[in-house]
């Protein structure tokens, strides 16, 4: 788990609200825009990126995290399939609740999105999107999306997908992932904008 480069840090932003990340629906593939106050945050949020020098800049390709990272600044943006939000398959577009309804006490973490990925799949792509960031010559931001992004930390850390269920991250914050010695670590986790507030 060493970096070849002491310093190497992964700065990791979640895009801005949109209508479905407000009403708590599963958004994986549906590519829905940034509300108003989502591209406000993302605004925000600027200030926390601005004149921090990145070797390297990613984003999923859908719209609301392209979008975001058009907001942060970021001007040499490389899209990154891997970076694509979880594909909740036929939970798409509906919230936790209703999908208990018919399955109680089913979560993300240990249930399962039928016709959609799995844990360890949406893990081999984090693993893939980590490989590329340490092979970069500086730190690297990538902007993407919750459920992605929680995964993406829980694999940094060498633990199962399921361990993202202790990651909360909101709509609009950043985080970042680095190293003590040869450990991984979090060194920042759901930060807000400046302005000391979460959407």
């Amino acid at each position: 788990m060493a970096s070849t480069t002491p310093n190497h840090r992964l700065w990791l932003f979640r895009h801005g609200a949109t209508e479905w990340s407000r009403n708590g629906r599963h958004t994986g593939v549906t590519d829905l825009p940034l509300l108003p106050e989502g591209e406000e945050t993302a605004r925000r949020l600027a200030a926390v990126a601005r004149g921090h020098d990145f070797s390297l800049v990613l984003s999923s390709p859908l719209s609301r995290a392209r979008r975001t990272a058009e907001l942060l600044g970021f001007h040499d943006v490389e899209t990154d399939d891997d970076l694509h939000e979880w594909n909740y398959g036929d939970y798409e577009g509906i919230t936790t609740a209703q999908i208990r309804e018919s399955i109680p006490e089913w979560t993300i973490w240990d249930g399962v999105c039928p016709d959609g990925e799995t844990g360890a799949q949406v893990t081999a792509r984090c693993e893939r999107v980590i490989e590329r960031a340490l092979a970069a010559n500086g730190d690297v931001a990538l902007i993407a999306h919750g459920h992605l992004l929680r995964v993406l930390a829980a694999t940094w850390l060498g633990l199962a997908a399921d361990a993202g269920r202790f990651f909360k991250l909101d709509t609009g914050t950043w985080c970042v992932l680095g190293f003590e010695h040869e450990y991984r670590t979090i060194e920042r986790w759901n930060a807000p904008g400046p302005d000391g507030t979460t959407p």
